[in-house]
């Protein structure tokens, strides 16, 4: 098996756990604790990519020898134009389409996780 596939599978693992993290938090801030849809998906985004980051860096990625601090700078520019990535496909799946809030916030995650593993791969790890 090649090392990218090997690590796509990795991260994808690594992904499901954040999407439950992400739809957890999402669904609590949205419908417990009734904040904006958008600022409750960017929570449950925010906290999951934050979880993911340590585990791809630890597991998925093997990057426990190279600077931190390079790392997760280049994290947190990456996880920000991921989040403005996710909250407008959502927004458009949302808002234009029509298609229900969770629907959209998969469909977000799935076009997300692509640029999400892209720059994972040849940028930050």
């Amino acid at each position: 098996m090649s090392e990218v596939i090997r690590k796509f599978i990795k991260f994808g693992i690594v992904g499901v756990s954040g999407v439950f993290v992400d739809f957890l938090l999402t669904y609590l801030c949205k419908e417990k604790l009734h904040l904006n849809k958008y600022v409750s998906n960017s929570i449950g985004f925010i906290t999951a990519a934050t979880s993911n980051y340590w585990l791809n860096r630890i597991w998925s990625f093997e990057s426990v020898n190279s600077d931190i601090s390079t790392e997760c700078l280049s994290f947190i520019g990456v996880g920000l134009v991921g989040l403005l990535i996710n909250n407008s496909v959502l927004w458009f799946i949302n808002e234009k389409v029509g298609l229900n809030f969770y629907m959209a916030k998969l469909l977000a995650i799935a076009v997300t996780t692509i640029w999400n593993f892209g720059m994972s791969y040849y940028f930050i790890f």
